[in-house]
């Protein structure tokens, strides 16, 4: 395990094996594992910088044609809580978070929920004659952009090319979570029993769709949810893969499963603090030390500092106004409070865009002229949100 370590930090391109092999680390070897990642996160890191993106959370729609085993967010078009955003109510949210300086809307919501329920369709036609959820949600981002001037980052499921085209002016970044690359947990009593868009190999097509529309991505892996220690490295070396062949995975994120009491997985175990380790510090060895690596602070609050041990570079978006609507029950950490965590544990928090500084600054992705004009107000030099422009 000490010569993959070795490997690793001299640069070579770990293999499958390798990962597996890094998944026993326990003790002194999982220190080892875990120091070995933070060096390689600060080679490509000298200056000690975190980031995060203030942002707010506009939840389009909660309808959905998939129904994970784990899943709150969705709802029936006649269950309680179901709502699909009205372009009013867009619009009053993302005025407001302009006013709180946010710079991203994260716009989210079920994937193409007319297939599974076509009544949608009657209520996208109100709304506008939308002939189709993407339609709608390609004007919203609009919408936003060009009236409050926050960087739409959509998450919508899969897309095809036609689809992504829609949505390319308007988003500074988009993104799909992988979660798994094991058709394993489709199968019956899984958790992606019933939600025909979560095979693997849709939701690689799409980031590859993506690629051809120019967009740069954010994907990840879901941790906890039935997959074995190994179905998390082949899903790395997945993402991996893509990123080798298309160059526009932006961001990885290792996310923490966390139950749900109104979900079928209601009594499933959660990972702890020391799996999440193990997996970030696989993850940055796997994935080399450019590659942006992000968990969110809210999923595990008090042993998220720990994270920055583990080579992550990223808490994710971090909102003063709007909830986390997927995980509700997980509040987002004060910024000032992030921002002295991350300090504490000897980095420094910087404020960033839905698009990487990386990215920004180096122009490694094309933008639209639209999206491009606000990056170039919001972003210094380096790719960060201007000093002037962060709330501290």
């Amino acid at each position: 395990m000490r010569r993959i370590i070795e490997r690793a930090l001299d640069g070579e391109r770990l293999r499958a094996g390798d990962g597996h092999a890094l998944l026993r680390a326990q003790g002194p070897d999982l220190t080892a594992l875990v120091a070995a990642a933070a060096e390689l996160n600060l080679r490509a890191r000298p200056h000690r910088r975190v980031t995060y993106s203030r942002k707010i959370f506009l939840p389009l729609t909660n309808l959905c044609r998939d129904r994970c085993g784990y899943c709150t967010f969705v709802k029936g078009p006649r269950q309680r809580g179901a709502h699909t955003m009205t372009p009013d109510e867009v619009l009053a949210v993302a005025r407001e978070g302009a006013r709180l300086g946010c710079k991203e809307a994260l716009v989210s919501l079920g994937d193409h929920p007319e297939l599974r329920h076509p009544e949608l369709l009657a209520t996208l036609r109100d709304f506008g004659g939308y002939r189709s959820t993407p339609e709608y949600v390609a004007a919203m981002c609009r919408l936003v952009l060009e009236e409050t001037g926050l960087l739409p980052h959509t998450n919508c499921g899969t897309l095809s090319s036609d689809e992504f085209a829609m949505l390319a002016p308007w988003n500074a970044s988009m993104g799909i979570m992988l979660e798994s690359a094991s058709p394993r947990l489709l199968e019956k009593g899984g958790p992606h029993h019933g939600s025909f868009t979560k095979a693997p190999e849709l939701r690689i097509q799409t980031l590859e769709n993506a690629a051809h529309a120019g967009m740069a991505m954010t994907t990840g892996i879901l941790i906890g949810i039935g997959e074995t220690p190994e179905e998390r490295v082949n899903a790395l070396l997945v993402i991996r893969d893509i990123h080798e062949r298309c160059g526009n995975i932006q961001e990885i994120i290792i996310q923490n499963f966390r139950a749900k009491s109104d979900t079928r997985m209601k009594r499933a175990d959660e990972p702890d603090t020391i799996d999440m380790l193990r997996t970030q510090a696989i993850a940055r060895l796997l994935l080399g030390p450019s590659m942006n690596i992000q968990s969110p602070p809210n999923l595990n609050a008090d042993g998220y500092q720990t994270y920055l041990m583990a080579g992550i570079n990223d808490w994710g978006g971090i909102s003063p106004l709007t909830k986390d609507f997927i995980n509700p029950e997980a509040a987002w950490p004060a910024i000032a409070k992030l921002r002295a965590m991350t300090a504490n544990a000897g980095y420094e928090l910087r404020e960033r865009l839905a698009l990487y500084p990386e990215y920004v600054s180096e122009g490694r992705w094309p933008v639209s002229p639209a999206v491009r004009r606000r990056i170039d107000a919001f972003a210094d030099d380096d790719g960060f949100v201007k000093p002037t422009l962060e709330r501290w």
